[in-house]
């Protein structure tokens, strides 16, 4: 058995940025894929036993099971001594540019993502309401990624790794990012790191298979 089992799905960007971190890391780890379209996160036995919140990412790391993408990022920092701040300063700009993420990147092209490609909604208020959202967020990141190889600066950290957990499926979002091309350079830079893969390449479940 590996050292770290990830209970995740090809589709969640919240997983990917775990899966990539563990992956950049060398460490001994296997995807578990988890149902979540057919409901497994809903069950009593998923909440009971892994997370009590429903969702994935989670990470079992012998008997410590961990939730949460930027706790996950936290506790592999800590654990490999990789891609974490040098100093208090630094450990705090890796926490604002998560948090971020979690609010207006991640927080908003995942679930835009989720209902133009996956439940395939149609052009709603909702969707209208979150693109917008996600392209402010992304005028933001294009200007600072303009003057910053990565999010605290010159080099990779896991702010960078929870900021792209969505964009390496950007084609499915529906928003055109030629906008951006500071971004998408920062996300090349990203791809150039040693051991960087796609997230359909990290875990299980792409394409999706049949609802049953």
């Amino acid at each position: 058995m590996a050292e770290f089992v990830l209970h995740c799905m090809a589709q969640s960007g919240h997983s990917y940025k775990v899966a990539l971190m563990l992956e950049l890391c060398g460490a001994d780890w296997e995807p578990k894929w988890v149902d979540f379209f057919n409901g497994e996160t809903r069950t009593e036995e998923f909440r009971t036993t892994l997370n009590e919140m429903g969702e994935v990412p989670v990470l079992v790391d012998g008997s410590n099971v961990l939730t949460q993408s930027g706790v996950i990022l936290d506790y592999l920092t800590e654990k490999f001594g990789k891609f974490g701040g040098d100093s208090a300063e630094e450990r705090r700009e890796v926490l604002r540019w998560t948090i971020f993420d979690n609010q207006k990147v991640s927080g908003m092209i995942g679930p835009l993502r989720f209902l133009r490609a996956l439940i395939k909604t149609g052009e709603t208020e909702v969707t209208g309401w979150l693109d917008g959202r996600v392209k402010s967020a992304l005028a933001i990141m294009n200007k600072h990624f303009e003057h910053n190889a990565f999010a605290i600066g010159s080099k990779p950290t896991t702010a960078d790794f929870s900021l792209c957990g969505y964009l390496y499926v950007r084609d499915e979002t529906g928003i055109d990012f030629a906008p951006y091309p500071h971004v998408i350079a920062w996300l090349d830079r990203i791809k150039a790191l040693p051991g960087w893969k796609h997230p359909y390449d990290l875990m299980p479940g792409h394409p999706l298979p049949d609802a049953k």
